[in-house]
């Protein structure tokens, strides 16, 4: 049974509005999916969801395992992430995964991927999602690295969000002793070497970080890899996106 909402200040609608920003992401522990593809995809992977948003006007559904609430048109249409809403969405709770969920369902032999201080919303999404599509088993965020459940990460990963655990590490150190603990090799991608990535066995058991657009791979964890590989360039360019860069080494381990 729906709730119908025509007040622009009932709690719902602050919700869905506050959860546009990461700081109240970050307190509440919870985040905003829109559309009828990503809030079908949180369904079918069980996610805990805590209420799902419709627009006045669209299809209601008797199953859905949560709170359902349609909002008056312009109420919705105001609360919404994107300009051309589908009319639906929906109240996640983030899960939480940490080193010892990594440690208790870690083959031996899974890959990691890195992110070290990413910012891009886009380049984080196509990563997460091309870690799933590549075997990767987890994400690991470092600090700095841009919010991975704002909305326009949420959109680009497709969902791979609600598949792949994402863990976060405070700095360099901490990944080290992540890494460590996890029997993996730390895989670098820096400039300044003569190894190409198809010269190092990246095939398992590592964990590759994909480094900031602008600046790379930081000095402390260049210093500290066990492995430092770069992508053959031709041509007068420096570097890749980092999505594509990201790509290219995430399935030469599928290779």
């Amino acid at each position: 049974m729906s709730r119908y909402i025509e007040s622009k200040d009932n709690r719902i609608v602050r919700d869905c509005q506050r959860l546009s920003q990461k700081k109240y992401r970050d307190r509440e522990k919870r985040y905003l999916v829109e559309g009828y593809n990503l809030v079908n995809e949180a369904l079918s992977e069980c996610a805990p969801l805590e209420a799902v948003i419709l627009r006045e006007g669209e299809p209601e559904n008797a199953d859905f395992p949560a709170d359902t609430y349609v909002l008056r048109r312009d109420i919705f249409d105001a609360a919404a992430q994107t300009e051309t809403s589908q009319g639906i969405m929906a109240i996640v709770r983030k899960p939480e995964y940490d080193r010892e969920y990594l440690s208790s369902h870690d083959s031996g032999e899974d890959n990691y991927v890195v992110l070290d201080r990413l910012q891009d919303p886009g380049n984080i999404g196509t990563i997460i999602r091309t870690a799933e599509g590549a075997g990767y088993k987890a994400v690991i965020c470092l600090k700095g690295t841009g919010d991975v459940y704002s909305p326009k990460v949420i959109r680009a990963a497709a969902g791979s969000v609600f598949r792949i655990p994402i863990v976060q590490v405070e700095d360099g150190r901490e990944l080290r002793e992540l890494v460590t603990a996890l029997n993996k090799k730390l895989a670098v991608t820096c400039l300044n070497n003569d190894r190409f990535y198809f010269d190092e066995d990246i095939s398992k058991g590592v964990a590759l970080v994909i480094g900031n657009e602008g600046g790379g791979c930081s000095p402390e964890l260049i210093e500290n890899a066990d492995i430092k590989v770069m992508i053959p360039m031709k041509g007068r360019l420096e570097s890749l996106n980092a999505a594509v860069a990201a790509g290219i080494l995430m399935y030469e381990s599928m290779r």
